[in-house]
């Protein structure tokens, strides 16, 4: 893939880029082997390789520059490695044509509804970032960072305007907010959120509808997402009667619970957001789907709790991992079978150390993030031996 912008040196954010695609996932393979093969050795499928450009379905953008004349991308670093000038990434490849599209309407109305770029150095202003999520339909979701309230009223007042010039050019914004992020510091949003028009995004994965909210987590590509599920479908699948209970822990929206869902399988979704139960909730009961429950929870906490553990396990945790209190649970429970989503294959590794009793048996990486060291690894692990019991009151 080409970028004028990484070839000028205005954005290195995709490290990698100089090397051919096939070249970096060859280093993402031998970076995992290395990782997971002492563990096992397991059976290690095909990479799963998705497009080159145009495959990120968010675009974060720093909002910096001037009203008259915003800057939407990332901030350029001075000689002591503090932010401050803006980058315009509006064309950025890593984006498709709608969301360009979508970027420079967004860069007009921040003209015209004189919302002021927030400035990193002097730390004046009111907008931080904008968010664009776009759905496989091609709707999107749109999100605006404000350090305060006070443009929120000028906003409500030109979006209508905005919504109707997105129509004009085929584009239609299914959810929009208002995120309030006051603290001057490297967080991306706020807890406080203003839904200003419609309610969720749909993303459609493999024909199942899954309802994304404000501050709903979906993986950054959608194409291999949907390659991730099937795959996580078929090895399920293929363990039949072993697989009659299902936890799928970290459960967000309910990608994982759904494409897993069966007759004569019931599947349980734990997951710390009530807007991401909500959601996946909705997208149970419009499938029609049974045996199939989500429940508002810390995962690992709601997992140590149980008195018995589920025929398999489902774990897709943030970067940081499942943790000790869950590893050690799963080391001790009567679980035969994890399937272990992660974006971080160190952490994976890291956990893995810490349940001496499972054995990874089969393996995929997942180009989730090209041009950029990331990846994500799906893996199935199998308890070697008869294991330990859970534990009983009394």
């Amino acid at each position: 893939m080409q970028c004028h912008h990484f070839d000028a040196h205005r954005c290195r954010s995709c490290s990698l880029l100089a090397l051919p695609h096939a070249e970096q996932v060859d280093g993402k393979l031998a970076h995992v082997r290395a990782l997971l093969d002492p563990v096992g050795r397991p059976e290690w499928l095909p990479p799963v390789v998705g497009a080159e450009r145009a495959f990120r379905n968010k675009a974060k953008m720093v909002v910096a520059g001037t009203v008259e004349a915003p800057t939407l991308g990332i901030l350029a670093r001075d000689d002591r490695g503090v932010g401050g000038r803006g980058v315009d990434l509006r064309d950025c490849p890593l984006y498709s044509d709608r969301v360009h599209a979508a970027l420079e309407l967004l860069a007009g109305f921040v003209t015209t509804a004189r919302l002021t770029p927030y400035d990193v150095p002097t730390r004046r202003g009111e907008l931080k970032h904008l968010l664009v999520t776009e759905a496989p339909s091609g709707a999107l979701m749109v999100r605006f960072v404000l350090r305060s309230t006070e443009s929120l009223p000028r906003l409500r007042k030109h979006l209508p305007a905005l919504l109707e010039a997105m129509a004009d050019v085929g584009l239609r914004a299914e959810l929009v907010s208002a995120n309030l992020q006051p603290d001057h510091k490297a967080v991306l949003e706020g807890d406080d959120e203003v839904v200003l028009h419609g309610e969720t995004l749909t993303m459609t994965v493999n024909g199942i509808d899954l309802h994304l909210r404000t501050r709903s987590f979906f993986q950054t590509n959608t194409e291999v997402a949907a390659q991730l599920y099937r795959q996580a479908r078929s090895w399920v699948d293929e363990l039949a009667a072993d697989a009659r209970e299902v936890w799928d822990l970290y459960c967000g929206v309910g990608g994982f619970a759904l494409h897993l869902a069966a007759p004569g399988r019931r599947v349980v979704g734990v997951e710390v957001s009530p807007e991401a139960i909500l959601s996946a909730r909705a997208s149970a009961d419009e499938r029609g789907v049974d045996g199939v429950e989500f429940l508002t929870e810390d995962a690992a906490a709601w997992a140590v709790r149980q008195d018995h553990a589920a025929d398999l396990v489902v774990v897709n945790p943030p970067r940081r991992g499942i943790g000790t209190a869950l590893a050690d649970w799963l080391e001790h429970s009567s679980a035969s079978w994890v399937l272990y989503s992660s974006c971080n294959a160190e952490t994976l590794a890291r956990d893995l150390a810490s349940m001496p009793s499972w054995r990874p048996v089969r393996a995929q990486l997942l180009d989730m993030f090209p041009h950029t060291p990331h990846y994500e690894v799906l893996v199935l692990l199998r308890r070697e031996g008869p294991g330990d019991k859970m534990p009983t009151d009394g």
